[in-house]
């Protein structure tokens, strides 16, 4: 799954989906105001969500704590906008798929049928990641 193009290919469900290492329920909320998922001592104002299966599993990947990686499907309850993060700074338009909510989101299943990504594209991407973070320009998610 280290292809370049997993990044643009919608999940087949067309689902809003969210990876974390939190072991959640069918009917759980994801709420905005709560630790981030990457950054410790933040505080999340937005759940972040995708329809990419390849990003949704990076995210897992990424996520700070204990437990497994997971990727939910979820529902959001409000507005949804575009996630500026990457796409307007980093792609015109929303090529990733990616999503931002400051409203409650819904866990309505999980996807466990999913591979992980290979040690070297995620030390790649910890790399690529500690680059822009040098130069001012990593992606801070709030």
């Amino acid at each position: 799954m280290t292809e370049q193009s997993e990044f643009y290919r919608v999940h087949e469900s067309g689902a809003f989906l969210h990876g974390t290492k939190a072991d959640l329920r069918v009917g759980d909320l994801l709420v905005p105001g709560r630790p981030s998922n990457y950054e410790e001592g933040r505080i999340a104002n937005h759940i972040y969500m995708t329809k990419v299966l390849a990003a949704a599993v990076l995210a897992a990947e990424f996520a700070a704590g204990p437990g497994r990686e997971r990727v939910y499907v979820v529902e959001p309850q409000g507005d949804v906008e575009d996630d500026p993060n990457v796409t307007d700074k980093k792609a015109p338009g929303n090529p990733t798929h990616s999503y931002r909510s400051r409203e409650p989101v819904t866990v309505v299943g999980e996807i466990t049928d999913w591979v992980g990504h290979s040690p070297e594209f995620l030390q790649d991407f910890r790399d690529r990641l500690e680059d822009l973070r040098r130069q001012g320009l990593a992606v801070i998610y709030d």
